[in-house]
């Protein structure tokens, strides 16, 4: 993807919709920062060009290879942060797997059957009974509101 020399000052929100690209050219632009999470969902991303003003993302941690020149910087290789010898900031929870989530950047997936807050429910979602209790919960409300409201409706 070839954003260079297209005069943004910043990050175009667009950009999230490109989680697929795997080179990024964002040189000869007046960027001045860029926002977190800017590249979260970048899991593809292997060779990132930028203005020699801003440094990687993640870090130069987050990448195999970072070389600079007179006016550009160049991130190549992104890391996998779940395979850093480094201790992990936030270890994911028992019954998670980490998985990475852009450069320098992970989340915590719930491993198979556990699912919820911290992966703590085990089994599947109880799908039946929650649409039950919905649909009942529903249909009852509209028929007292319908049998309550109905005396005050005009009658021709």
């Amino acid at each position: 993807l070839d954003l260079s020399n297209c005069s943004l000052h910043s990050v175009p929100p667009g950009l999230a919709e490109a989680t697929a690209a795997i080179v990024l050219d964002l040189t000869e632009n007046p960027l001045t920062a860029l926002p977190s999470g800017s590249f979260l969902g970048f899991v593809h991303l292997q060779s990132l060009a930028l203005p020699l003003a801003l440094e990687c993302p993640g870090g130069s941690e987050a990448w195999q290879n970072v070389t600079a020149d007179s006016s550009s910087r160049l991130c190549q290789g992104q890391r996998n942060p779940c395979n850093s010898s480094v201790e992990l900031a936030w270890p994911c929870p028992e019954n998670s797997v980490c998985a990475p989530d852009g450069p320098g950047l992970l989340q915590c997936l719930c491993g198979n059957p556990f699912h919820g807050y911290k992966c703590l429910r085990e089994g599947t979602f109880p799908m039946l009974l929650f649409g039950g209790i919905l649909g009942t919960a529903t249909v009852s409300l509209s028929l007292l509101l319908w049998g309550t409201q109905r005396r005050k409706a005009k009658t021709p």
